[in-house]
């Protein structure tokens, strides 16, 4: 295996800028290229980097067609054998649903096990103490460490699994958490410390969550998209009734993600208006609202549950098990 780490930008607050240093919230993101944010960490002018600029965008702007080229780039570079692995810098906003993309669409049948490594920043780059190059420098070590696989999120200097890695802070440096799983290690004083093993490899329970289907199949799925399925998640409140999936219904809705209270509960409004859109042949998922935890199944449950998936990742889930199906209509439903 080579030595070679591969930096692909994207944009985010990593590579924001304010117009003074004490701004850490009026600034613009993606404004920043990736060599110029390679330069600003003195401590990898020894690395063998290569760096693309994939997007510069805020991440709150991710777009399909951005996730299609940045999956098409990792795929071309992981394929190369004096590449070790890839860091991504990315915006902190979206940056779960990209990680969760990346692992579900990177199965180890396409491009072996190596390690993608999304890192980010809460203060931009202009910060009087911005975290961004401390960020960067542990991702790349976290890609240069020996049996290193797998879609994993470095911020913090702690090591998030892709499937579990979530946003909970508007404002800390540490924003990120990994719920009940706890992370897969922490970066001290230029070492990592694994506190649970690697994934099994750039795929595990992303791939159940799309119901199995060959790697190169939904990568190329993925890549051959002109339109994606329209996915929306709604949640359950008080008060919440079955007007929203009326109007998804009326617009033309593939796809909903209801974010239920407790154990995925919904209300029988709710329920009700999903059961019509499931048996309009819109497809119907059941996540929790809440940070922790999972929705576990009951023998009563009209309505499948993501399989632990939060409301956003089970998004990406059905998105991707959608533009399979549209892809391949042999797929069984």
């Amino acid at each position: 295996m080579g030595q070679t780490i591969v930096v692909l930008g994207t944009g985010g607050t990593i590579a924001g800028t304010a117009s003074r240093g004490d701004d850490t919230v009026g600034y613009t993101a993606g404004q920043v290229g990736i060599e110029d944010l390679l330069a600003t960490v003195p401590a990898l002018k020894n690395t063998h980097l290569v760096a693309e600029q994939v997007a510069q965008i805020d991440s709150k702007d991710m777009s399909f067609a951005a996730w299609q080229h940045l999956a098409a780039r990792c795929a071309y570079w992981l394929a190369q054998s004096d590449v070790q692995g890839i860091v991504i810098t990315h915006g902190t906003d979206t940056l779960e649903e990209t990680a969760y993309f990346l692992q579900a669409v990177l199965a180890p049948d396409l491009i072996g096990s190596k390690p993608v490594v999304l890192t980010c920043a809460m203060r931009p780059a202009t910060a009087l103490a911005p975290d961004g190059p401390q960020n960067l420098l542990d991702a790349v070590l976290v890609a240069r460490h020996p049996g290193a696989r797998g879609v994993v999120a470095v911020c913090a200097g702690v090591v998030h699994s892709a499937l579990d890695v979530q946003k909970t802070h508007t404002w800390r440096l540490d924003a990120f958490t990994s719920g009940d799983a706890g992370p897969l290690g922490v970066v001290e004083a230029g070492n990592l410390r694994l506190m649970r093993n690697w994934p099994v490899a750039l795929v595990d329970i992303a791939q159940a969550a799309i119901e199995n289907v060959a790697s190169s199949t939904l990568f190329n799925a993925v890549q051959r998209a002109k339109q994606w399925p329209r996915v929306h998640i709604v949640f359950n409140h008080v008060g919440a009734d079955g007007s929203l999936v009326h109007a998804l219904l009326a617009h033309g809705v593939n796809g909903i993600v209801v974010a239920g209270t407790g154990n995925g509960t919904v209300s029988n409004d709710l329920q009700n208006a999903l059961l019509q859109a499931q048996e309009a042949g819109v497809r119907v998922l059941r996540a929790t609202r809440c940070a922790n935890g999972r929705v576990l199944p009951t023998a009563n449950d009209v309505l499948p549950d993501s399989q632990g998936l939060s409301p956003v990742k089970a998004r990406v889930a059905l998105l991707l098990q959608l533009l399979v199906r549209r892809d391949n209509p042999t797929i069984n439903p």
